[in-house]
């Protein structure tokens, strides 16, 4: 299974946003970016890393989280190919496994994400409903949280499972339709779900505000505070598509050619750069990772035969566009950690840069 899936996905996303064939407002251009830095030169200190594709013993890995530069936690089939295996990958190369699934029933590990030492992730296979796990990244065996999960919403963000305040946090699709979404929490140690009732259709962001629309094509226009009860407008014109954090939105802006540039600017409308022209793309699900990076994906002119991108890094705080690699084969970033692939499935490496380190 190729890591391409996530650059096609995203590329799919973006020609749905150029079907907003309009022009854009005069007053809101910006200034291109400065020149690009090379990786190594923007941030020679980073901790980075390469790790072979495969496991010792045997199979192809795909990590769903990085706790650092060289320890993640991920899936691989087992040597027998009878189970999927999730497993926590030391930064030795050795291994040990979490939990095991039979390959036959289409096992799906996925959602982690990480707080403190603790470590979550939702399980789902065929005819059990979605379960929500955990365990400690230091080490201990895994504990069902709940299976009482509802509908779940998930949107390939890393706050689709928010950890705060000693619980864990999920959206799911109201019974009565998209008049109302569930923001559902239950505590690490198990116990009842309580379920708070949104009117609307929202996503979790950083907990504990919610995105209005989720993966919908009209982008984001509200955001909403629920420790505070109040919501933030978003500040765009009939020209774009923004998608948000409580921090930055990501704005695709449209012509009459389709997309004309990308921006970024914060939900009230401020600091607006340009960070990206129309050959650039949304490289992952979520906006400005650590309040700072923008991730993108460049197409090069054997992209559609290769299924490879360029992968860049626009650094909000610097204004300036890192090149991180010419052809990436897929790039996701979870609990600040950016990692990609190169090579093919007998000489797959990933990649890996700790933005929390840079």
């Amino acid at each position: 299974m190729r890591a391409a899936r996530g650059v096609l996905a995203l590329a799919i996303a973006l020609a749905a946003g150029g079907a907003l064939l309009v022009f854009a407002p005069d007053d809101k251009k910006a200034a291109p970016p400065a020149a690009r830095v090379a990786l190594a030169e923007a941030w020679p200190g980073a901790q980075r890393a390469e790790i072979a594709g495969n496991l010792r013993d045997g199979p192809i890995y795909h990590p769903g989280l990085f706790l650092d530069a060289r320890t993640s936690v991920g899936t691989a089939p087992s040597p027998d190919g009878t189970a999927v295996r999730l497993l926590v990958r030391n930064a030795d190369d050795t291994i040990r496994e979490l939990r095991r699934r039979p390959l036959n029933k289409n096992p799906e590990f996925g959602n982690l994400t990480t707080g403190g030492d603790e470590l979550v992730w939702t399980e789902s296979a065929d005819g059990v409903p979605v379960e929500i796990w955990t365990a400690r990244t230091t080490g201990g065996p895994a504990r069902k949280v709940t299976a009482d999960t509802g509908n779940a919403l998930f949107f390939g963000s890393q706050w689709d499972l928010a950890l705060a305040g000693g619980e864990v946090h999920w959206a799911a699709a109201s019974p009565q339709g998209d008049k109302f979404t569930e923001i559902r929490s239950v505590a690490l140690a198990g116990g009842t779900v309580r379920k708070r009732e949104e009117p609307g259709t929202w996503a979790l962001s950083a907990w504990p505000w919610l995105t209005e629309g989720g993966g919908d094509q009209a982008g984001t226009t509200r955001l909403r505070n629920l420790d505070a009860n109040r919501e933030t407008r978003v500040e765009q014109s009939g020209a774009e598509l923004a998608t948000c954090s409580p921090v930055w939105c990501r704005v695709l802006v449209m012509n009459g050619d389709g997309l004309a540039r990308i921006d970024v600017m914060h939900p009230d409308g401020s600091a607006r750069q340009r960070i990206a022209g129309p050959a650039a793309s949304a490289a992952i699900t979520d906006v400005g990772v650590l309040d700072r990076f923008e991730i993108l994906a460049e197409a090069g002119p054997d992209s559609d035969l290769t299924g490879t991108a360029g992968l860049l890094i626009y650094d909000i705080t610097a204004g300036r566009t890192i090149d991180v690699s010419p052809a990436a084969d897929g790039a996701f970033s979870r609990n600040g950690v950016l990692w990609w692939a190169t090579g093919d499935q007998d000489a797959l490496v990933w990649h890996t840069l700790d933005l929390r380190t840079v």
